[in-house]
């Protein structure tokens, strides 16, 4: 019985400890298949680099809003496991004489006015407050609070890049939007209520609520009533409000037929109900001055990055960053806004960010953007031109050329509202000109007297010439200096 009951333990002993090496096998299989898995994945992205897909230029958008009057286009954002923060970058073009139709969103929106006019309208401390923004400004727009955009330029396009702040958003890495105004398309929020709690809420019939809320059909970006014709509504706006009323509802009866009086009466009531309260909403302070016109909540100025002091200037080129020192909205905000200028054929001077990953739009010409990974290989090396978005990872060093046929100017956001401080690798100010010393020979192998004449010959800081762009060599005084 002993015997047995001996054989028995010795079993059960061989048996866990062989599904012990099998558990164990099994993990270490995971593992290794892991690994593999992760192998392949970098062995994609280099054969994706070999066939010229390139990581950090961001070709793939998508129509998020788009009308005859406008359209609102989102650039995809990387899939890289470099990629860091929640923004989005956004471009909106608007027709002359449109609007963006009141709304608010769960992200920070920040816009920078590439080209036209826009009236931008939020609500700011429970009031309405309104600003004219023109090229190169700049402003911020916190998420839930209630915006619309007009385009008041004459005769213009308006072009708005922008970034989203996705950070607080519903959806992971995506903003979404609740139109205020609208109808059928696109649906106002009020529509999900009940209709007679809104008719309470309101104090209007049922017929006067499905009449606003039914009729807007054209999107969420729309032409403003007879702005097809400039200078009828400039006409328009000169009236005074009795006459406003009074010339739309003769527009309404102009569009209804003849042989339909009864239900003409029935729609003139509804049509000057409802836009007695469109009338009532948008012109009825129109004549007041700038006071009211920037509105009693007295929201914060723009900034225009144009007019502007430059953060940074010499003969080849200019630059200017916004942060939450420069520009106080930001402070409330995940991103930052730069502007940089390089003429032609001159640089950004090798550098990294550590404080935030960088995304990039350019505005004109041509040049080259060169990235490198952290093992000291390139990442990118391609050239860009007018249209093109990139982004930089935090910590990779990178650095932007212009061509030599003209200057190029990029405009971007990064994604961190705190000051950068850029960490420049070569030139004037860089840091290995602050860190010379033995340890930094000995790190190269060389001498501190070589490692000296290397960091030092580049006069120039942070915008660096080019050959193309270096002034030329006075050989009287070259040679005069031979001489002595």
């Amino acid at each position: 019985m002993g015997r047995f009951r001996l054989t028995l333990l010795v079993l059960m002993l061989v048996l866990s400890y062989g599904a012990l090496g099998i558990l164990g096998y099994d993990e270490d299989e995971d593992r290794s298949r892991e690994r593999e898995r992760k192998s392949e994945e970098e062995r994609e992205e280099e054969r994706e680099d070999e066939r010229g897909e390139l990581p950090f230029i961001l070709k793939d958008s998508k129509h998020v809003m788009k009308t005859d009057a406008g359209e609102l286009r989102v650039v995809r954002s990387s899939v890289s496991r470099f990629a860091e923060g929640p923004l989005r970058i956004g471009f909106i073009s608007m027709e002359p004489k449109t609007l963006f139709l009141p709304q608010y969103l769960d992200s920070d929106l920040t816009i920078f006015i590439r080209r036209g006019e826009v009236k931008l309208g939020f609500i700011y401390k429970d009031e309405l407050a309104e600003r004219k923004l023109k090229t190169g400004d700049v402003y911020r727009i916190s998420s839930g609070s209630a915006f619309y955009l007009v385009n008041t330029g004459e005769g213009q396009r308006l072009h708005i890049i922008c970034s989203f702040d996705t950070s607080e958003s519903l959806r992971f890495e995506a903003f979404q939007s609740f139109f205020l105004g609208g109808g059928t398309n696109p649906t106002s929020v009020l529509s999900g209520f009940d209709s007679d709690i809104l008719e309470n809420a309101f104090n209007v019939t049922h017929a006067e609520l499905k009449e606003i809320l039914s009729s807007q059909q054209e999107g969420p970006i729309v032409y403003i009533p007879d702005s097809r014709s400039p200078r009828t509504w400039a006409k328009f706006l000169q009236l005074k409000q009795d006459d406003k009323l009074q010339h739309l509802k003769k527009i309404v009866e102009f569009h209804q037929g003849e042989d339909e009086e009864e239900e003409d009466q029935e729609k003139k009531q509804k049509t000057t109900w409802s836009w007695r309260k469109l009338l009532d909403s948008v012109f009825a302070n129109r004549d007041k001055k700038t006071k009211d016109y920037k509105g009693r909540g007295k929201s914060p100025d723009s900034y225009n990055l144009y007019d502007g002091k430059k953060g940074f200037k010499n003969n080849y080129g200019w630059s200017i960053a916004l942060d939450e020192t420069s520009y106080s909205p930001l402070r409330k905000s995940g991103c930052g806004v730069y502007l940089v200028n390089l003429t032609a054929g001159s640089m950004m001077a090798p550098h990294l960010n550590p404080k935030a990953t960088e995304y990039g739009i350019v505005l004109r010409g041509t040049g080259m953007i060169q990235v490198v990974y952290p093992n000291g290989t390139s990442a990118m090396n391609t050239e860009v031109k007018e249209g093109d978005v990139f982004w930089i990872p935090r910590y990779f060093p990178f650095c932007q050329i212009a061509s030599r046929a003209g200057p190029m100017e990029f405009f971007g956001f990064t994604t961190s509202a705190r000051k950068n401080r850029p960490q420049f690798l070569v030139g004037a100010s860089s840091i290995l000109r602050a860190m010379r010393g033995p340890e930094l020979a000995a790190a190269f192998g060389t001498t501190e007297e070589r490692l000296r004449n290397l960091t030092e010959i580049q006069r120039e800081s942070v915008i660096l010439p080019t050959s193309a762009a270096s002034p030329p060599v006075k050989l009287p005084k070259l040679a005069k200096s031979f001489g002595e």
